[in-house]
């Protein structure tokens, strides 16, 4: 990994733990062990660098997400498969973190890749209920887009019931929920 590399992957972690305010320029030097020029040799700043690190946690989560949905089996299949993958479900989302941080919420800049993630998700995610329905898996009373947001909303959620309660019941409890509400839409 090359220093603007190391850079990166050091911010999206600090970004994760600590937050746009939390991650400082020392800090993100420290993390990548890179010396106190190379940040401004390869990025006019912190924010640069942060927006950086944001495309690149968008970018990795959505190449995870499209290989699940993308893969063999039915709709409810590949949708379990991305619900159900593992994750470190008590430490949040990446994604999901950066929205509650309110500098990059404040930042047109820095939120335009968090919002263009979850269009595309909930765009994705429609195409597969959608897929379901053409093939009769589904009802096809079903709204794709409305069951996608659901979809979206269950993991996201679940994430923050998991970690208010230190414990990972809640977030398996929300995906084995709306599971069974996709499975009883089976036409």
């Amino acid at each position: 990994m090359d220093t603007a590399d190391r850079l990166i992957e050091s911010t999206r972690e600090l970004l994760w733990e600590r937050g746009y305010v939390g991650t400082s320029p020392k800090a993100i030097l420290q993390r990548a062990g890179a010396g106190q020029g190379s940040m401004y040799h390869h990025f006019s700043g912190k924010s640069d660098l942060a927006l950086a690190a944001v495309r690149r946690t968008v970018e990795q989560m959505r190449m995870t997400a499209d290989a699940l949905l993308s893969a063999p089996g039915t709709a409810l299949e590949r949708i379990t498969g991305y619900l159900r993958r593992e994750r470190d479900v008590l430490r949040g989302c990446p994604v999901g973190r950066l929205t509650m941080d309110p500098d990059i919420i404040a930042s047109p800049e820095l939120r335009a890749p968090l919002d263009e993630l979850f269009d595309w998700l909930r765009r994705r995610l429609a195409e597969v209920v959608a897929e379901g329905q053409s093939r009769g898996e589904f009802n096809a009373a079903l709204d794709p887009a409305a069951t996608a947001a659901t979809i979206a909303a269950t993991l996201q959620g679940g994430y923050v019931l998991a970690r208010a309660a230190d414990s990972v019941r809640p977030f398996e409890q929300a995906v084995t929920g709306v599971l069974a509400l996709l499975a009883s839409a089976n036409h």
